[in-house]
């Protein structure tokens, strides 16, 4: 079990002492419970929201079911809406779904590199061009 420091930081966080959090062991129990108060929890670059869609998006990924209801929480406290949450579900599972392909087909990792390259190139001169106009 966590250090008392860390029990009362739980306790005044979420008001209670989450059973899970109960089942790490002892020598890494203060250490994840920092993890996850300072990444999730913290300030940091990314915004509330922006962590938890990345959140439930890393869920739906690993298809973790325990995740997948805590992000969504911490999303909708986020004022994230059901179309985001959904979009979020359908960006990880096309992100997904292309690495199933190139694994699969086992494709040139410095092919695939040098294409994506070329294709961020385009994007910026289009951009750029647009932003001329």
């Amino acid at each position: 079990m966590a250090s008392e420091q860390t029990v009362k930081e739980m306790e005044e966080t979420f008001g209670q002492v989450p059973g899970y959090m109960q089942l790490l062991a002892e020598p890494a129990s203060d250490h994840s419970w920092g993890i996850f108060r300072d990444l999730l929890l913290g300030e940091t670059e990314l915004s509330p929201r922006e962590k938890a869609l990345m959140g439930v998006s890393a869920a739906a990924a690993i298809q973790c079911p325990y995740c997948t209801y805590f992000h969504k929480e911490e999303a909708r406290f986020a004022d994230v809406s059901e179309d985001e949450l959904e979009e979020a579900v359908t960006l990880a599972s096309t992100t997904r779904y292309f690495s199933t392909l190139l694994h699969g087909n086992e494709y040139e990792h410095d092919a695939f590199d040098a294409e994506t390259d070329e294709i961020f190139e385009h994007l910026r001169e289009q951009q750029e061009a647009a932003a001329d106009d």
